[in-house]
This record gives structure tokens, C-alpha cells and sequence, in this order.
């Protein structure tokens, strides 16, 4: 997959939900893992981050969203379930993207979303947990940015073989001999 991207979340003050956020985003490929305006305590979000990600991934915490710091071309985009945000399941993710989530008990703040070239929600009918909103979305970007396939029209996903136009007949068992 090329490009890279960052997750963060503005104002989250649970710290489990944290360590769960970025162990996700060490698992999916995130390049940086950032918080502004926390309030947490980073020992008990580490305890939820088993895969010890601070060691793999560089995290940043900003004080306030002045002090937030982008690479150049890092194009932010907002997570929110606001009426005119972009369903996730049509949007096409910047190649190099840093998403930044509200906190738990709270919204993006209306600077944070200026901040953002894009805001997109994930398609429920309410508010979804902060790590789990995440790891959503960043399925989502490996999923349509990586180097899958587009899904099969028949239930269950035929083999690449039986996709052929060439082949005609239902898909044949290899066996051993």
C-alpha cells in the first residue's frame, strides 16, 4: 500500500480506550498515533496496548490543536456522525491521511473540524466507541487502499479461477496424487 497515515483523537480522557486505539493502529500499519487536548494517564493506556506499540509507532501529545503538527501533504480528515459528513463507505482515503476522532462523551470541536479537508462518519445509528470508530476506519482505508481484489459478486468468494471468462464450468478441487 503506498502513502501513510496517523490516527488521534482530540479531548479523550479514558485511557483504556486510548491504549486500545493504538494498539489497533499498530496492528493496521499507522505511521504516528496522536492526542490532543488529553487528559489521561498514558501508564494505564499503555496497560491496554499489549502489542507495546509506542515501541513500533511514535505517538504525540499536543496540548492544544496550535501546537498540532502535520508532515507536509498530510491531509486531515474528521470522524463525526454529523448529518453532511461523507459515509465511509464512498469515500476515497488521501494517500497520505492523519484522521482525528472526537472524544468519547463529545463531538469534534468546531476548530478541529476546520482543521479537517474532509469529515466522514461510519454509517450507524449512533455513536460507536472511540477505538472501535478507529479501527473502523482504518479497515476500511487497508481494505480500499490495499492490494485486495474487489469482492466477488457470488456469495462465499469463488477462486480467482472461476472469475475467469475462459473458464467455463464450476470451479475444480485440486487433490493430491
Amino acid at each position: 500500500m503506498k502513502g501513510y497515515f496517523g490516527i488521534g483523537v482530540e479531548g479523550i480522557s479514558k485511557p483504556m480506550n486510548l491504549g486500545a486505539l493504538t494498539r489497533t493502529a499498530h496492528a493496521f500499519g499507522a505511521s504516528f498515533v496522536f492526542t490532543v487536548a488529553a487528559v489521561f494517564d498514558r501508564r494505564i493506556a499503555n496497560q491496554a496496548d499489549t502489542s507495546d506499540a509506542s515501541a513500533s509507532v511514535p505517538i504525540y501529545d499536543w496540548p492544544t490543536l496550535d501546537d498540532l503538527r502535520l508532515p507536509v501533504g498530510c491531509t486531515m480528515v474528521g470522524i463525526e456522525l454529523t448529518p453532511d459528513a461523507i459515509e465511509l463507505p464512498s469515500f476515497r482515503h488521501p494517500r497520505a491521511a492523519a484522521y482525528i476522532l472526537g472524544p468519547e462523551r463529545g463531538s469534534l470541536s468546531p476548530e478541529a473540524t476546520k482543521l479537517c479537508e474532509y469529515v466522514i462518519k461510519i454509517p450507524t445509528k449512533f455513536c460507536v466507541n472511540v477505538a472501535l470508530a478507529g479501527g473502523l476506519v482504518m479497515y476500511d482505508r487497508v481494505l480500499s487502499m490495499g492490494k485486495y481484489p474487489p469482492r466477488p459478486v457470488a456469495t462465499g468468494g469463488p477462486p480467482e479461477s472461476a472469475l475467469d471468462p475462459h473458464n467455463f464450468g464450476p470451479p475444480r478441487l485440486r487433490t493430491k496424487r
